[in-house]
């Protein structure tokens, strides 16, 4: 039988151990917790990055390098075919696009992508339009406006 193939009646869920059910079990008097000491008591936790008093690997390795995760601006992304949702005329903003569910909050940056096809003549107003989508909106008599 091979390790893809194991049934739940081979053991596919193992039991858990039942410590502290006598001596006969081999988990019975200190339920493998060793003699005394702290670690035998409830409550105790060992911190896993411990190593006994010598100093930590984390703090031996040098600190290198800047990450720009935390300051980089992000957009929430609503594609050209969504805005066909919109009537034809219809001047499309942060807020409309809030309020039609394309984007969490109205708040949030806007970014428009080419991904589909626009058959409508919209006012959009976003933060930052791709190449294709200003191409699109534009090519159906509509108009990209990027906001600051």
């Amino acid at each position: 039988m091979l390790n893809y193939e194991i049934t739940s009646i081979a053991g596919k869920h193992k039991a858990r151990r039942r410590v502290g059910r006598g001596t006969g079990t081999g988990r019975g008097k200190t339920c493998g917790r060793g003699h005394k000491g702290s670690a035998s008591r409830a409550g105790s936790t060992s911190v896993s990055l411990y190593e006994g008093g010598q100093m930590p690997l984390f703090r031996r390795l040098p600190k290198r390098g800047f990450s720009n995760y935390k300051f980089a601006t992000r957009y929430q992304i609503v594609n050209v075919s969504q805005l066909e949702r919109f009537d034809e005329g219809a001047a499309v903003g942060v807020e409309q696009l809030s309020d039609a569910g394309l984007i969490l909050s109205c708040k949030s940056k806007v970014k428009i992508l080419g991904n589909g096809e626009l058959t409508r003549k919209l006012e959009v107003a976003a933060h930052k339009f791709s190449k294709t989508a200003e191409q699109k909106i534009i090519g159906c008599g509509g108009t990209a406006k990027v906001i600051k």
